[in-house]
């Protein structure tokens, strides 16, 4: 069993899996929620678990990007996107980059990946200290221990030359939610593929977030209208 292998060695298929994913509706909901809680002039923008860069592909258009991800097999897929945003390779619970931003952004549930409350914490002071006063960070969360719903999950992705299917079966072990995604992927001329990719995700409830970000110097509310259906988001301004 592996872990994380979407992000390591089979994130060459990291896309696929959300072919559906509408990633330019998503970035223009961040640019209006940033202009209504933003209170710097600037427009540097730091992206922490970036991916394959496909939300730093649209915002590169209003705002100077850096996007960083933990996964260099990500990154690689991300900088074939190309120019105009720089990527880096960083662990969100301890950047150094010696600069700071108008805005940050922790998108699509990758917050869940620091697991336990002491990394939250980590995390969101990490981000305060890269983040200029009155700038703004937005954090999509992952579930909480009342939303997870556990059981199986079937995605499937078919094209001429590449098929694959993705059977996630999840399961909550403490504060944890455990994933073991079960990948049979068939590939033109090539050998079939099976893996068994396990994720392991923080369960944090609401006072969690917020506490942390408050701890942090940030003013914090939850928006209850986030980015997706039915997960909310995080604002921070830094004080």
């Amino acid at each position: 069993m592996k872990r994380q292998a979407i992000y390591t060695n089979l994130a060459e298929y990291y896309d696929l899996l959300y072919h559906d994913k509408n990633y330019e509706r998503e970035s223009e909901k961040i640019r209006q929620i940033v202009k209504r809680y933003k209170q710097t002039n600037g427009n540097d923008l730091l992206e922490v678990a970036c991916g394959t860069g496909k939300h730093a592909h649209f915002l590169k258009n209003y705002f100077s990007v850096v996007a960083t991800d933990k996964h260099a097999g990500m990154l690689r897929v991300a900088r074939k996107s190309g120019s105009g945003v720089v990527f880096a390779q960083a662990d969100m619970t301890n950047l150094k980059l010696g600069k700071q931003f108008d805005v940050i952004l922790c998108l699509f549930s990758s917050i869940g990946y620091v697991k336990t409350l002491t990394n939250l914490r980590k995390a969101v002071h990490s981000f305060a200290r890269h983040l200029k006063t009155g700038g703004v960070v937005l954090i999509d969360p992952w579930r909480s221990k009342g939303n997870f719903k556990t059981g199986s999950y079937l995605t499937t992705y078919d094209s001429k030359d590449l098929k694959f299917a993705v059977l996630a079966v999840a399961k909550m072990r403490g504060n944890l939610s455990v994933t073991d995604d079960h990948y049979l992927i068939a590939e033109k001329n090539k050998d079939i593929k099976y893996v068994v990719d396990r994720h392991e995700l923080g369960l944090f409830e609401n006072k969690d977030t917020l506490g942390a970000m408050k701890n942090a110097g940030l003013d914090a509310i939850f928006l209850k209208k986030g980015l997706r259906t039915n997960r909310g988001l995080y604002v921070g301004i830094k004080k």
